[in-house]
């Protein structure tokens, strides 16, 4: 419960309305034991009383009743009536939706055609409709109330429970015996209670605006009682001469109204676990950087990018999680370095701080310096890091089909990408530079391939396609973020050997992530191995490769199979990778390594050795010469 406040309280407009909310709601409750008039007497000597009169705080009515009792006694009832018929609602609607969808078929089809129906009335002309069937009454246009909204509830309910109906576990509560009712009580019911609650969070402010509508028109509460929506009704004759028996109930209403919405709004958001990693907040364009963060000095002879002491933070609630931890690496014009590691240790995240693509919320740079050829990119505003990104470092990321918009043709998108960034280039110039990127990167058919869209490509043509777009504007240096992951072996090595072509053609400067050793091995002239944040070894590839420092860096090894060379065993690393949010002090890796010793895990332990290898070890497999 306390970090649903937490999150509901993040939002300023929630928070708002639920205090608003939260003092109406406590005033209605304790309305029968506040010092008040009765709200029906009246004193036709004091009709219209001006608000401030002596015994009239907020005056009174064409009757001489109490302004104050009678909007304190109208509110508790319009606050009653809008929640009643809201439960009524989202009870009967919810229902409907959850036996249609679960059982689907002539038993949907029925159901379904009968909300179909309703649906098919204008909401208020029906509501009206069946007011005048029941008679007038404060109970009744609650019922015509709720009845219309049966339908939004068992629509989207429905929806949500037709893709659950032949879910796994669903499957699995019929195979193991349950019945009908208990699947729906036990399986079906807790997924879509969420989507419930959001539902009448939000419904509540239209039902007491629609039953005060309907009191208005003298179809809801009748007299001697009232309601907000009667109060405006019997004041509208009055309005121009004595607007403040109007003006009063209308900004109830009105206060009532937005803040139920507004504390809808934060109830949904609040209760979506995405909310919780920031996926629902609009990242910045930039990664946050922290403006005191250490910025360690230029080295004498930069290279083409250089990272120094990186530090990447996401920062959830209370929780800091240490993504990369005092990263050092650097890149020189044509040459390929490999960063190779578990998934989670911190690669794709150390090739987004690069650019300042992380997404903020949550994360953070809080250290270090990302230089090209020697200018602080982590200090560069957003135009600059915007003319960097495609034009001097471009990206090849792992799925292109979530990378390619569906929308567009692949010609559409690399034609865009070319004139983003050149707006001197037209149209036509563009399309013609698209086709002979195409062309380049060994796409058969290009002409006919540019008209196609992404999902109408196979997965190696998309990854071709993400490799054209990242050449598009001539870049220095190309971080490729496991590019072939997700193809098969064939397709792998004709994109290796691509970019292999690529890279002594035009000289370019390759980041490449992955955990394959073979790709390290086939591509790449360094390498480094990173492990919960951090770098434990790097240095030239057939050196790492052949005589591995690092017990992480062995056994990371010893996982690989190797063809043709006899019977050997397979061994997995003992254990699971530390949660960056609780890293032990130390070596990280200790815990799981089998040379661990005492000082091990105690202290900050360096990455040294003599260079071009280094490792960050207190007890290496092998000594560095």
């Amino acid at each position: 419960m306390t970090a649903f406040l937490k999150l509901l309280f993040r939002n300023r407009l929630a928070a708002m309305g639920a205090v608003v909310l939260a003092f109406i709601v406590v005033l209605a409750l304790l309305t029968p034991i506040l010092p008040l008039t009765d709200p029906n007497i009246t004193n036709t000597a004091d009709r219209f009383a001006r608000p401030l009169t002596e015994g009239y705080l907020l005056g009174a009515d064409h009757l001489g009743r109490d302004q104050l009792s009678r909007l304190m006694w109208g509110t508790r009832t319009s606050l009653a009536v809008g929640a009643v018929a809201a439960f009524l609602a989202a009870f009967f609607g919810s229902a409907i939706g959850i036996v249609s969808g679960y059982f689907g078929g002539r038993t949907d089809n029925i159901l379904m055609r009968g909300i179909d129906m309703l649906m098919a009335f204008p909401y208020i002309l029906l509501a009206l409709a069946i007011v005048a069937a029941l008679g007038t009454g404060l109970i009744n246009a609650l019922i015509a109330v709720a009845a219309v909204n049966i339908p939004f509830f068992a629509r989207n309910i429905r929806g949500i429970t037709v893709g659950l109906a032949h879910r796994e576990f669903v499957d699995a509560a019929r195979l193991s015996g349950k019945g009908h009712v208990r699947i729906i009580l036990s399986e079906i019911l807790p997924n879509v209670l969420p989507v419930i609650v959001i539902a009448m969070s939000t419904t509540v402010g239209w039902m007491i605006l629609e039953t005060a509508g309907l009191s208005f028109l003298g179809l809801g509460s009748q007299p001697p009682d009232s309601d907000l929506g009667s109060m405006l009704g019997q004041a509208r004759a009055a309005f121009t001469t004595n607007p403040h028996t109007s003006i009063i109930p209308g900004v109830m209403i009105f206060l009532i109204v937005m803040s139920v919405n507004l504390l809808g709004d934060g109830v949904r958001d609040a209760l979506d676990p995405r909310l919780r990693s920031g996926a629902l907040s609009r990242p910045l364009p930039v990664t946050t950087v922290f403006k005191n963060r250490a910025i360690p000095a230029a080295r004498p002879e930069a290279p083409l990018l250089d990272i120094q002491e990186l530090e990447t933070q996401f920062h959830v609630g209370n929780r800091v999680y240490q993504a990369v931890g005092k990263v050092s690496l650097s890149v020189k014009p044509g040459e390929c370095l490999g960063i190779i590691g578990e998934s989670g240790s911190g690669k794709s995240v150390t090739a987004l701080s690069v650019t300042g693509l992380v997404a903020s919320p949550p994360g953070v740079i809080t250290g270090g310096a990302v230089r090209l050829e020697g200018k602080d990119l982590l200090s560069a505003g957003y135009e600059t890091l915007r003319r960097t990104r495609g034009n001097r470092i471009a990206y090849i990321f792992q799925d292109p089909l979530s990378t390619l918009h569906p929308l567009y043709t692949v010609g559409d998108q690399l034609a865009e990408a070319i004139r983003v960034h050149d707006s001197r280039v037209s149209r036509t110039q563009a399309r013609a530079r698209a086709l002979e990127l195409m062309t380049q990167v060994r796409i058969p058919n290009p002409e006919s391939r540019l008209s196609n869209y992404p999902h109408e490509m196979s997965g190696g043509m998309r990854q071709r396609v993400g490799i054209a777009m990242a050449l598009a504007n001539a870049p220095d240096i190309i971080i490729a973020d496991e590019p072939t992951t997700a193809l098969d072996v064939t397709v792998q090595a004709q994109i290796l050997s691509l970019l292999s072509d690529l890279r002594r053609e035009r000289g370019l400067a390759i980041v490449f992530i992955t955990h394959d050793f073979g790709v390290v091995a086939q591509l790449c002239d360094r390498v480094a191995v990173m492990y919960a944040g951090r770098i434990v070894e790097e240095g030239p590839t057939r050196a790492v490769l052949d005589a591995p420092a690092h017990p992480y860096t062995r056994r990371l090894i010893a996982c690989v199979p190797e063809l043709g060379g006899g019977r050997r065993e397979l061994a997995a690393i003992p254990g699971l990778p530390p949660m960056v949010d609780d890293l032990p002090p130390g070596c990280h890796f200790a815990p799981r390594c089998h040379k661990a010793a005492p000082e091990c895990k105690v202290g900050y332990i360096p990455l040294e050795g003599p260079a071009p290898r280094a490792v960050r070890c207190i007890h290496p497999e092998e000594k560095l010469a």
